[in-house]
């Protein structure tokens, strides 16, 4: 079976309209803890509450927003996926009192709680954090009405895939040969790395941004909402900047994101070079944007799903047993939704935690991408699965900036072991030396542009400066020619390219964790192929620790210190020798 089967999340609609019912019932009981939370029976009723919370929203979360998913065209699931964020919301304003009072309750009554009641350890370091954050935290009338407006602030995300996903109508290319193709978002870049002309290429990548280009004024003013919320907040709230709002609450220091820039930026020249190496072997006479995709190495060669998963798992063989058996329990029938389809949503993930096993999303369709789809998307799933049985309940919820790690740590391994076969021709080494050069590209130096970006945007907004598309495009404009050493304005539409970031939208200041994520996975990969002594403990540690420390501390304590610009010049370390080695091969 190649599709989810939600019913293990819920036998029946019947068993999720009943816990739409519980849920609504939570808020009477959120009202009758007020004023008690300073006291000990009071202050343990309100953890219960909070742990069953938890489990009751995760799971219907889950189930109506995979249920989405699977056709963003249908009203009727989407109906049920906001029932879902509604009751959120309304129940985030029924205890928005909690924070406030448990505060005024102080920091030594907590403290000693947890002292008396081992059994709610679980909850201390969410309450570390939250006497930490405190000058952040409003009075109990000023955190209400802010819950008021927590629905508005989401806003733009909604907006953004309403007319990028729900609305999106898939164009017609017609190509020099008098063929016709259907471009969608799904498909483009496959359809781009086959087109045999420039022309071709340049038609279905018009083809798919034009859409951007009709809605421009829109996506404008849906990321200036965005940005507005976020500023909003932090004006609420007291926040320095839109940047220190993102980082605080888990103590990243602004130092990790801006050292990543300036690494990128000092790295950028061997980018540059690569883009180079690539117009001239290929023969262009200008290397576009979406040139990026066609492949070094002449391969119509397609994998089956069975063929990926394969190979996944026959790359883990020098992993532990646990990780192994972990790593065929998430790709298990009924847990993995395998292949596009209208309406679907784009792209991939994976979600689970809080009791219940992750679910993974692909829009599989035979390329070796997709294949190292399947590696990255199962590492977050076993990721979850450590998580889960390692750690309590309200500490098994790892955040982002570790999220990346377990996946692109697969994906190396992965293409070490299809490297390391011995039985590669050149044309296959070729590919794969591509593949692990385009990984650098696409998930560090792309991802901290685009990190850049928010950063730069955000700055505007403080300032109170306008934000609509024409400077969004600008901005991406003196990017690119700093990143990637061209000029995006001589490609009609691409300037756009903001607007197609869905990431941008949903999960502000979110994508630079990719490029953090993938120096740390490098780094500990790297020691566990060297067999270093203790470093496949290190790494599955790392999994093993959930959410129960600060990130960069998680980090720091597997091996990976991430205020240290060395780790990200070990990326661009990296980049070079494979770039050496690429250019031998091209010239032999």
């Amino acid at each position: 079976m190649d599709k989810w089967n939600l019913n293990l999340i819920y036998p029946t609609e019947e068993a999720f309209e009943e816990d739409l019912k519980k849920a609504a019932s939570l808020m009477g009981r959120y009202a009758a803890l007020k004023g008690h939370l300073k006291e000990e029976e009071g202050f343990k009723s309100y953890l219960d509450l909070s742990r069953e919370t938890e489990l009751l929203f995760n799971r219907l979360y889950m189930f109506a927003a995979h249920r989405s998913d699977l056709n963003k065209k249908d009203v009727k699931n989407a109906e049920a996926e906001a029932k879902v964020e509604h009751l959120l919301y309304e129940l985030n304003s029924a205890a928005s009192y909690a924070e406030p009072e448990i505060l005024e309750g102080g920091k030594d009554f907590v403290d000693a709680f947890f002292k008396k009641y081992p059994e709610y350890k679980e909850f201390d370091f969410a309450y570390e954090k939250l006497f930490r954050g405190q000058k952040y935290v409003l009075d109990e009338k000023s955190e209400k009405l802010l819950s008021y407006y927590a629905a508005l602030a989401e806003e733009g995300g909604n907006l953004y895939s309403n007319l990028a996903v729900a609305d999106y109508t898939p164009s017609k290319a017609k190509l020099e040969d008098g063929s016709e193709v259907s471009v969608t978002q799904s498909s483009w870049v496959s359809l781009v790395s086959k087109a045999k002309s420039a022309k071709d290429r340049q038609t279905i990548f018009e083809a798919l941004y034009k859409h951007f280009d009709q809605n421009k004024n829109t996506y404008g003013e849906i990321y200036s909402t965005a940005l507005k919320a976020q500023v909003a907040s932090v004006k609420a709230r007291g926040y320095d900047s839109v940047l220190q709002s993102h980082l605080y609450g888990n103590a990243i220091p602004e130092k990790v994101y801006r050292t990543l820039i300036e690494a990128a930026h000092e790295g950028a020249s061997e980018l540059h070079r690569y883009y180079e190496m690539r117009r001239k072997y290929l023969g262009l006479e200008k290397h576009r944007s979406y040139d990026r995709f066609l492949e070094l190495a002449d391969s119509d060669k397609k994998y089956t799903y069975e063929e990926a998963k394969d190979m996944f798992f026959a790359s883990l063989n020098n992993m532990p047993t646990d990780f192994k058996e972990k790593a065929h329990e998430v790709l298990k029938e009924g847990y993995v939704d395998v292949y596009p389809s209208d309406g679907k949503r784009t792209g991939a993930y994976s979600s689970g935690g809080a009791n219940i096993h992750p679910f993974i999303l692909l829009n599989f369709e035979g390329t070796l991408d997709d294949c190292f789809t399947v590696a990255h998307e199962s590492g977050h799933s076993i990721h979850t699965l450590y998580s889960m049985e390692s750690q309590p309940l309200m500490k098994s919820s790892y955040t982002i900036f570790v999220a990346e790690i377990a996946s692109t740590f697969n994906e190396h391994n992965l293409l070490d072991y299809l490297l390391e076969k011995g039985t590669l021709s050149k044309q296959e080494q070729i590919k794969l030396l591509q593949k692990e050069i385009d990984e650098i590209c696409g998930t560090f130096f792309r991802q901290t542009l685009f990190a850049e970006y928010e950063l730069l945007m955000a700055e505007k907004a403080e300032k109170g400066e306008p934000i609509n598309y024409d400077v969004c495009s600008k901005t991406m404009v003196d990017l690119y020619k700093l990143y990637y050493g061209i000029d995006i304005t001589e490609e009609v539409y691409k300037p756009l390219v903001w607007a197609y970031i869905p990431h941008l939208f949903y999960t502000p200041f979110y994508v630079y964790q990719y490029a953090t994520s993938f120096t740390a996975s490098m780094l500990l990969y790297s020691r566990v192929k060297k067999k270093e002594a203790g470093a496949i403990d290190d790494y599955i540690g790392l999994l093993k620790s959930g959410g129960s420390d600060y990130p960069v501390e998680e980090v720091k304590a597997a091996g990976v210190d991430l205020t240290d610009k060395a780790s990200y010049e070990a990326v661009t370390s990296r980049m070079k020798e494979l770039l050496d080695r690429l250019e031998t091969l091209l010239q032999a």
